[in-house]
């Protein structure tokens, strides 16, 4: 939609910045530009602030080179660091948004930590591609440092999450961790500047063009439509499109959006407005992509730290690394999936060391009581493999010599089918030691798995400063992206966890401080 500059707009509100999503790119994008001077209007879709963010366990980031890992001893060069990031991610991007990113991490975190609200700790977690060279065996992770509730009630009860009080009515805790602790210090933050205004139920429904240039947005609120002038731009950040099951089946992402991570909002209303704005798209049938453990409600959700067990497939086949990074092994799955070899649901095979409950130590979304697994058949139990088989549906023999093959890679320590433990990735929940673990203390057990995402990553192509860009490769002026909006500067890999909610963050940062040096 394009319009004419001689047509009048009625604005109901004006800023210089207008942010569209309250993740950790949205909120960075509001405080660099309230930091800069200038007035801003964020506005979420939802409810609840924090999008998909709000649900990240650790609410990391992925910025090599930053100071909070220099005081903590790190040696990492940025030449590491690229070579390694060139390595997995290949030429699927251009090799200067890589480059953006890799390199512009550091000097954000530079940027934010001048504010006491903003406190950041490491959190060693592994590159994700361990043979991949110059990968990084304790990675190049930070995580916000927790933030107490005490004396922020209301801002707590406004961040969205945890996914324990969403899906299961658990209290909500006293202080903000991972996701949750990254957005409200955003939020916290943000209370110190004038010129700033946050709204919630308020999704963006179109993009108000003049001459080319977008110069505002159309959102909803409260049953109507209104305009917001921008007088410098407009930076879209508002997660993916993973809840919308029919602009999934457009693009071919598998799955469902029962099964995503995201926020029930993040339906692409965003991206939908990008493109009738002129926008290229690109990665529209990626995501970012984990094994999901089943729930009695019947959507499969994102776990990982499995400290034991195998998946098995339809024919009592062991078929995957099992302790692979969550994105490589949901991708691994999918292809099986796509040639028939692996059909929902997978199940995985324990022993009762844990007296039936699955050895997943970070579902995401917390387990509830046995019986309603059982009930829901999503947990199976026999007394010998053989009975347990029967349970699944899947041949005994074959289950029996799966697992026995299994006991014998984890005694030796070698996993000669997949590799399991080859990688620092693979044990970095075992210790540093193998994570296989036997499976023969009966009786014998199998929780049901499906795939899970956190989130489409296919959107909207930008050149290094956020700039939307056409398909000709001209940027629209005033529009920019970020985040899951944005087409993934790593393309069709997750190199290292925290790549999300980093590449939000710069990303965004890198469009406000474009709008304020023109």
């Amino acid at each position: 939609m394009e319009r004419s500059g001689a047509m009048m707009v009625d604005w109901a509100e004006e800023c210089d910045v207008l942010v569209v999503g309250s993740g950790a790119g949205g909120c960075c994008g509001a405080y660099t530009a309230a930091r800069e001077g200038l007035s801003v209007i964020l506005v979420e879709a939802s409810e609840q602030f924090g999008g998909t963010t709000a649900y990240s366990g650790g609410g990391g980031v992925w910025f090599p080179t930053n100071a909070v890992l220099r005081r903590a001893g790190d040696d990492d060069t940025i030449e590491d660091a690229l070579t390694y990031y060139h390595a997995v991610v290949g030429d699927r991007t251009p090799r200067e948004l890589q480059d953006a990113y890799v390199t512009g991490g550091a000097p954000l975190i530079d940027y934010l930590e001048i504010d006491a609200d903003l406190e950041f700790q490491v959190l060693p977690w592994p590159d994700y591609f361990g043979k991949a060279p110059k990968a990084s065996a304790t990675g190049r992770h930070i995580a916000p440092a927790p933030l107490s509730g005490k004396g922020i009630e209301d801002l707590n009860e406004s961040v969205r999450g945890p996914l324990g009080r969403e899906r299961n009515g658990d209290a909500l805790p006293g202080y903000l961790i991972g996701g949750r602790a990254l957005v409200g210090r955003f939020l916290v933050a943000l209370k110190k500047f004038p010129h700033v205004s946050t709204h919630r139920n308020t999704p963006l429904v179109d993009l108000v063009v003049e001459d080319g240039t977008v110069v505002g947005g159309i959102v909803e609120h409260d049953g109507g439509r209104r305009a917001i002038r921008a007088r410098r731009g407009v930076v879209l950040a508002a997660g993916g499109f993973e809840q919308n099951d029919e602009m999934r089946a457009e693009y071919g992402v598998p799955g469902v959006a029962r099964d995503s991570m995201g926020p029930w909002s993040n339906l692409g209303k965003a991206h939908l407005a990008g493109i009738a704005a002129g926008a290229d798209t690109d990665l529209m049938g990626e995501a970012w992509w984990s094994p999901g453990m089943t729930h009695p409600d019947g959507r499969s959700a994102f776990a990982l730290w499995f400290t034991g067990g195998i998946f098995v497939n339809q024919d009592g086949k062991r078929f995957v690394n099992e302790s692979a990074p969550y994105d490589r092994l949901g991708r691994d799955i999918i292809a099986q999936m796509d040639d028939g070899s692996v059909t929902l649901p997978f199940w995985m095979i324990y022993d009762n060391k844990d007296d039936g409950v699955p050895p997943v130590k970070a579902t995401n979304v917390p387990m509830v009581e046995t019986e309603k697994y059982v009930a829901a058949g999503l947990w199976k139990t026999g007394e010998t493999l053989e009975e347990l088989a029967e349970q699944i549906g899947v041949p005994a023999d074959t289950l029996v010599a799966t697992v026995a093959r299994y006991n014998e890679f984890a005694a030796s320590g070698v996993d000669e089918d997949f590799g399991r433990g080859d990688e620092p990735y693979d044990r970095a929940f075992s210790g540093g030691k193998s994570p296989m673990v036997p499976i023969e203390q009966g009786p014998f057990h199998a929780a049901a798995f499906g795939i899970s995402d956190l989130g489409t990553k296919g959107g909207l192509r930008t050149d290094p400063s956020a700039r939307v860009l056409t398909p000709a490769g001209e940027p629209i002026p005033g529009l920019y992206a970020a985040g899951n909006t944005m087409a993934a500067a790593s393309g069709t890999v997750y190199p290292g966890g925290g790549n999300p909610i980093g590449a939000s963050m710069l990303f965004a940062h890198v469009a406000v401080r474009d709008m304020a040096a023109r």
